[in-house]
């Protein structure tokens, strides 16, 4: 099928932009038509020629905004063309927005047009996409209402699973729910969240943090509350206290080429090659701009996407990349100020249960990112890297995927891992009511036996009462279990606890 628009402009030019999620192609129908992998284009609706321009505004009209395709297809065409475009309808929209673009990607300023007397329009259509606060351009009358600027910007679109996100309230009901715990549960329940958000950050990351590690994240996670705005000295305080390897400390953005590594050899065991290094510095730039502002002025959960992926997309840092990405996730969250100093949601404890999808999120950039760098290995741990791809891969991305998994995971965060071990803690302190007063034993084994015993549903192994049985008389086991299976059983009828 004969292609149109964006995927034509990438073929003909050879841009390095990503593949498209949908083509648009010429096919047998009346209408143009969105389809599951690509849009139909009835013949009469598309471009005639292969002029790059005609298929440029086709695209803006029907595909919506790409900037990694625009930002490389828009300087090759000469200004004599978009000039005579301008001239031939100054109030066109699409014109107007390839007229203001043009001049943005070429650093040229396009002399002698009509003025025009059109109303402003978008450049993100806000039906279509979210949006951010929109920048005025009286010259071509077009706001720029990207999530970021035309240095740096995430695309999101307004998908099913996007919109029922913003509309589902997490924060709010977040909130609403911990108040209603009552203080001493609440604690207990954020206690729990705060440590657990530790431990499975590091996780992640196949790492189990020492206490004083432990300690020193939690202390990091209630940062997150305290409103200092990110600068690259704050950013490097935040590094390095959660690498101990004082070789890896940071006291500014890397100046040299990072990567990933899986588990394959040589070349092909590099997942990942984040920007060269020369970028960094104005990347983080717009990504702290964003970061800063964002939770403020969009939704917070689709600022905390953007802040967290785009983080380790840049990957400023040698090290501590991926916790300090799932920090900002939390930053984001408090900086809305929908969330009262100290209230968490444990984002990656979901995570950590769903790491699967983390990693696909993390793949629907990473990975056609990577097929744009030659990597060529020299010896042990020692690579050279030819970037393949103009900039403009690493300063337009869409977001959409990575933000649909972070309302997923901020949802199963509360209706999930706080809501569960919510009950399991009222469940705990029901057991241990039922049971003190039968039985004589040091506090932290009853502690523990009752844990063991809840999380197995009501029964102590035969291996746990052998490991007990110096301490614990056998009768005692038959009454904890006998009590965890009571309460097991109340809950289920929606029973008060005795």
């Amino acid at each position: 099928m004969a292609v149109v628009g964006y995927e034509f402009l990438r073929r003909a030019d050879r841009l390095s932009a990503f593949p498209l999620k949908r083509q648009a192609e010429i096919r047998p129908v009346t209408r143009v038509l969105v389809e599951h992998g690509f849009i139909a284009v009835p013949a009469s609706v598309a471009p005639r020629t292969e002029d790059r321009l005609e298929h440029l505004l086709f695209a803006l009209k029907h595909e919506g905004v790409n900037l990694q395709v625009l930002a490389q297809a828009l300087p090759l065409i000469p200004a004599q063309r978009v000039l005579r475009a301008v001239c031939e309808t100054p109030n066109g929209q699409y014109v107007r927005v390839a007229a203001y673009l043009w001049e943005h990607f070429t650093g040229q300023r396009l002399a002698g047009h009509p003025e025009t007397t059109a109303a402003y329009v978008d450049v993100f259509d806000p039906a279509r996409y979210v949006t951010g606060l929109a920048r005025r351009d009286p010259r071509w009358r077009v706001n720029f209402n990207g999530l970021g600027t035309l240095a740096y910007c995430a695309t999101v679109e307004r998908t099913p699973a996007i919109m029922a996100g913003i509309q589902s309230r997490i924060l709010e009901r977040t909130a609403e729910f911990l108040d209603g715990l009552g203080p001493e549960m609440r604690d207990r329940a954020l206690a729990w969240a705060y440590l657990h958000e530790t431990e499975d950050s590091y996780a992640i990351e196949r790492e189990t943090p020492s206490e004083d590690k432990a300690e020193l994240f939690v202390q990091l996670l209630h940062q997150a509350h305290d409103g200092r705005r990110l600068s690259e000295d704050y950013l490097c305080e935040l590094q390095s206290s959660t690498v101990s390897n004082p070789h890896l400390q940071a006291d500014q953005f890397r100046t040299g080429q990072n990567w990933l590594r899986g588990p394959g050899r040589g070349a092909s065991g590099v997942t990942y090659v984040p920007p060269r290094p020369e970028l960094v510095e104005p990347l983080m730039a717009e990504w702290m701009a964003f970061a800063n502002d964002a939770p403020g002025q969009i939704d917070p959960i689709v600022a905390a996407g953007i802040a967290s992926f785009g983080f380790v997309f840049i990957h400023p840092f040698w090290d501590g990349n991926g916790r300090l990405s799932r920090f900002m996730f939390h930053k984001a969250l408090c900086s809305s100020g929908k969330l009262a100093k100290g209230l968490l949601l444990p984002v990656s404890v979901a995570m950590k249960h769903h790491e699967d999808e983390y990693l696909a999120a993390l793949q629907s950039y990473s990975r056609p990112a990577r097929e744009r760098v030659k990597v060529s290995w020299i010896s042990e741990g020692e690579y050279a890297f030819d970037f393949k791809a103009d900039d403009a891969i690493f300063r337009f991305w869409d977001a959409t995927p990575c933000v649909e998994f972070g309302f997923r995971m901020a949802a199963l965060a509360l209706d999930v891992e706080l809501r569960q071990e919510t009950v399991f803690l009222q469940r705990y302190d029901k057991v241990l009511r039922r049971v003190n007063d039968q039985v004589d034993m040091i506090g932290s084994d009853l502690s523990t036996l009752v844990v063991i015993c809840l999380d197995a549903g009501g029964t102590l192994s035969n291996k746990k009462r052998k490991r007990y049985a110096n301490k614990v008389p056998e009768a005692y086991f038959g009454i904890i279990e006998d009590a965890v299976r009571e309460v097991l059983e109340d809950d289920e009828d929606g029973g008060e606890p005795a």
